[in-house]
């Protein structure tokens, strides 16, 4: 589903600011060469490549636009230059007119914003290519703010997504890296990031998580501020929360002039994103500077507040501990620990020979110790560890790579706030502790107590189950799937009745030996 008048004019856009000769370095088609040769016109580029591919995204439209910033964070397939340069993309999209949104809130919330809310600005304060958001207050006195989606979104990103497709497709079989760059599932990926962001609700129900993870009750409202979500009037196309005020977290002098500790907000930024990533396995993967402000109000002075949620990010237990692991392997330089992991986590084929890959890790991370820490990087590091693992065909997963661009934004905003951050230093203790209530008798407990209520309803059952399913001869290959399970449920019995005795034995031994010694 695409328009002919529009892949015309990509490629006249592609033509104009010489994005050719980007092709020209790999194409491997000796046809499409020629051709390209011919448009050139023999004109030599005067623009860096990342400048004329951004400034051509840039002319192509907020959906190309927004493409680019997506391609930016996959410095693992695309050159350093190329994706810095992306990096400066911005949305600079005109405001759609405020008739239309309140056509919008009207249309997903059954009555007009000037019934709905107490009052509602039709100026709208921030516009992008996706939605743009009025301030209103609601007729209970509270201040919202009310995100409404740019109407037609659908249909543009359609149609496209359709040319980006075609593309991809054509990259992938003209240019000699097109397989290893995997276009048409970057395009892919981009697809299901853009259908995210179009569904409000999935957003509100993001901010409301991150909300739940740092409220009261966890002990760390001190450390983030969340808005509140108004579920009452949130739809698929506008979404409603509390109004938040602050400063931004890039505007330094007016963070100094209001008082705010500076190396403690750098210190308090790299605590949160460690204490998502690894407490929560949930983090919010867009901590740009224009989404991150800071509380000037006398109560919270000095407190992050997280705006906009449509990019977040998740980690599995496996993710976790792989990811724990590494950075405490790479701290403590033992390159052989790095190649394992890599190993055992079936990231790299099995064949790999392990000596071989510790032997490129240690040529990636040892570079890095000779260097004052506030020229080190963990997030140049883990892209490092990215690329080097491409020779060893690692299928790097969408998270992870998710994962290294917020870190490289939480260094990047650490960093402007305190040039000396020692971000080693902050994150050591804390990757530690957490492996220590991982694998130690705390997290042992912990485990336990999650498996409790399962175990007491399974252990019971056993001897009846085998005892059922040995007398049932018309069973079949049901029969042999009970008994599978059944033996999976008796190796966990066993390995969990293990682990307690060696515990037991541990205690006993120390209280043997705190009796002998008086």
């Amino acid at each position: 589903m695409f328009s002919l008048f529009r892949l015309v004019y990509i490629l006249f856009i592609a033509l104009r600011f010489r994005l050719d000769e980007l092709v020209l370095s790999s194409i491997n088609h000796p046809v499409a060469f020629c051709l390209l040769r011919v448009v050139r016109f023999g004109r030599t580029p005067k623009l860096a490549r990342g400048v004329r591919l951004r400034l051509a995204l840039e002319s192509l439209g907020p959906i190309f636009v927004k493409f680019g910033q997506v391609l930016s964070t996959r410095r693992d397939l695309i050159p350093l230059d190329v994706a810095i340069e992306l990096a400066l993309l911005q949305d600079r999209v005109p405001p759609f007119p405020s008739d239309q949104a309140a056509a919008s809130i009207e249309a997903a919330l059954g009555a007009s914003p000037h019934k709905l809310f107490k009052q509602f600005d039709t100026d709208p304060v921030a516009s992008a290519s996706i939605a743009q958001v009025h301030f209103a207050v609601l007729h209970d006195g509270r201040e919202v703010a009310v995100k409404v989606l740019r109407p037609g979104m659908r249909e543009i990103i359609e149609k496209d997504l359709g040319l980006m497709g075609l593309l991809a497709g054509l990259i992938e079989r003209l240019a000699a890296d097109g397989r290893r760059l995997k276009p048409r599932q970057v395009v892919a990926e981009f697809n299901n990031y853009l259908h995210d962001e179009l569904d409000l609700i999935r957003e509100a129900a993001n901010c409301s998580q991150l909300r739940r993870n740092f409220s009261v009750e966890t002990g760390r409202s001190n450390l983030l501020m969340v808005p509140e979500v108004v579920w009452e009037f949130c739809s698929t196309t506008v979404f409603t929360m509390e109004r938040m005020s602050g400063i931004p977290v890039s505007h330094i002098d007016r963070l100094q002039a209001a008082g705010v500790n500076l190396p403690n907000l750098a210190k308090t930024g790299v605590e949160i994103f460690f204490t998502q990533v690894f407490s929560d396995g949930f983090f919010h993967a867009d901590m740009h500077p224009g989404n991150i402000l800071v509380s000037d109000a006398p109560d919270t002075l000095g407190r992050y507040i997280a705006l906009d949620f449509g990019i977040v990010g998740s980690l599995s237990e496996f993710d976790k501990n792989y990811l724990a692991q590494n950075f405490l392997a790479f701290f403590q330089r033992d390159y052989r620990r790095v190649a394992q992991l890599h190993i055992e986590s079936g990231w790299v084929p099995l064949t790999t020979r392990e000596e071989e890959l510790e032997g490129a890790v240690r040529a990636v991370c040892e570079p890095y110790f000779d260097r004052p820490l506030s020229e080190i990087s963990l997030g140049q590091v883990l892209l490092r560890l990215f690329q080097t693992s491409r020779r060893f065909n690692v299928e790097i997963q969408p998270q992870l790579v998710l994962l290294q661009k917020t870190l490289l934004n939480v260094e990047g905003m650490g960093r402007e706030l305190d040039p000396n951050l020692d971000l080693w230093k902050t994150a050591k203790p804390y990757l530690e502790k957490w492996m220590r209530d991982r694998i130690g008798l705390t997290g042992l407990r912990k485990r336990l107590d999650q498996e409790a209520m399962q175990w007491s309803q399974l252990l019971p059952q056993i001897p009846r189950l085998v005892h059922a399913n040995l007398n049932r001869p018309d069973s079949g290959p049901k029969q042999a799937f009970e008994l599978e399970r059944i033996r999976r449920l008796q190796e966990q019995t066993n390995r969990l009745l293990t682990a307690l005795a060696a515990i037991l034995a541990i205690a006993v031994g120390v209280a043997i030996w705190a009796l002998t010694r008086h």
